[in-house]
């Protein structure tokens, strides 16, 4: 399933599920910490999990389940990855922690002062763009599952008025670069076309 297929619900279970999921750690986000939110998550899901486990074994004790594990085929599933990718992948990891644990004891001991500063001041401006841009990422993501949808069940509307608003436009470029019409402004300078 695509991008596409979200935010048009063609499948509307999953829509809204992506859709909740994203909404709710946004707007968690907006009033927590990252730490706060992705360990709450970890235990929502962990509860969620054994909640079904236990569920599952309860019907085996009233002996109207067989008692297997509900996720057995998400555990019987093989990994996608060969053992040499992940031998490869392992020693990558390894390499990237090493090199940001040699940068980070560089900047934080400070080996050179204007590194660690502009490390100080990307960190400080870097925190107030989340602030000021975190309240405005739900409106977009809303914006994002709704506006497609709109426009798939009144396109012919809106292409409607959207023609008219070109036709003016253009009309209005047309007037306002003719040169009888007055290209100059009130002062004599040429006037600059907005479109």
């Amino acid at each position: 399933m695509g991008m596409a297929d979200l935010v048009y619900w063609r499948d509307t279970r999953t829509s809204a599920l992506v859709f909740t999921g994203v909404m709710v750690t946004l707007l968690s986000l907006l009033h927590f910490s990252i730490v706060s939110v992705g360990s709450y998550g970890a235990l929502a899901v962990l509860g969620i999990t054994i909640t079904l486990r236990l569920g599952r074994k309860g019907l085996q004790a009233l002996r109207r389940s067989d008692g297997t594990n509900p996720f057995q085929a998400q555990l019987d599933a093989d990994l996608p990855l060969s053992q040499e990718q992940l031998e490869r992948l392992a020693t990558q990891l390894s390499r990237d922690i090493l090199a940001a644990a040699h940068t980070l004891r560089r900047l934080f001991l400070v080996e050179d002062l204007v590194d660690s500063i502009k490390v100080a001041g990307g960190a400080g401006s870097s925190g107030v763009c989340v602030c000021l841009t975190c309240p405005f990422l739900p409106p977009g993501v809303i914006s994002a599952f709704t506006f497609p949808l709109l426009y798939r069940q009144h396109q012919a509307q809106i292409d409607q008025y959207v023609g008219l608003v070109r036709n003016q436009l253009s009309n209005l470029r047309a007037k306002g670069s003719s040169p009888g019409q007055g290209g100059l402004n009130h002062r004599g300078d040429v006037s600059l076309s907005l479109l």
